[in-house]
């Protein structure tokens, strides 16, 4: 029978290499996707995961098997996707200028799909960027419930408050989305 979890992080803790590799190899399509979804960016996302990795090592020593490790894992992960989405935030506008002085290159998508799948494009730019917009603990918890399939009692680990709290920030996603993809929902589109 495989070590589970918490017998890993214990083995982690005093620097079994392999035990930690397998962590990795458990855990990481999750902590990926999460990041990708939070993001919207799947390349920015494998870096981040990296960071949150190297976080569970460093912190091995002085874990604690409290809760699950999922939860206590997307607890770090969601931790540094919020500051990444406020340093993003802060660098916001994207300069018409490469470093290099040269220009940037700006493609026109509607040119290059037709019809259908034109439509297809702007509906799920239009779902992502709804997601996107989202308050950062509306937006993970739905991520989180959504895509990850997780209980209510997980999410409200994971964000540290309580299950009606989640079930009210999925409430006012869900509005938030409804709201902003009505043109797509009334058929208009």
């Amino acid at each position: 029978m495989p070590p589970d979890d918490a017998e890993l992080m214990q083995r982690t803790a005093v620097g079994d290499e392999r035990a930690f590799e397998e962590l990795i190899d458990r855990h990481q399509s999750l902590v990926i996707g999460t990041i990708a979804k939070m993001l919207g960016d799947a390349s920015a996302a494998e870096d981040l995961a990296q960071q949150v990795f190297i976080r569970v090592w460093q912190a091995a020593p002085r874990y604690a098997a409290t809760a699950k490790f999922t939860t206590w894992l997307l607890t770090i992960t969601r931790n540094l996707v919020f500051n990444e989405t406020r340093r993003r935030s802060r660098a916001r506008l994207l300069p018409l200028e490469q470093e290099d002085g040269t220009p940037r290159e700006i493609h026109d998508v509607g040119s290059v799909e037709p019809g259908h799948k034109l439509q297809e494009k702007e509906l799920q730019d239009a779902i992502e960027m709804a997601i996107a917009s989202l308050p950062e603990q509306q937006r993970l918890a739905l991520i989180l419930r959504r895509y990850e399939e997780m209980p209510y009692e997980d999410i409200a680990a994971v964000l540290e408050t309580t299950v009606p709290s989640v079930k009210s920030l999925l409430f006012r996603a869900r509005e938030e989305l409804r709201s902003k993809l009505e043109r797509f929902l009334d058929g208009s589109f």
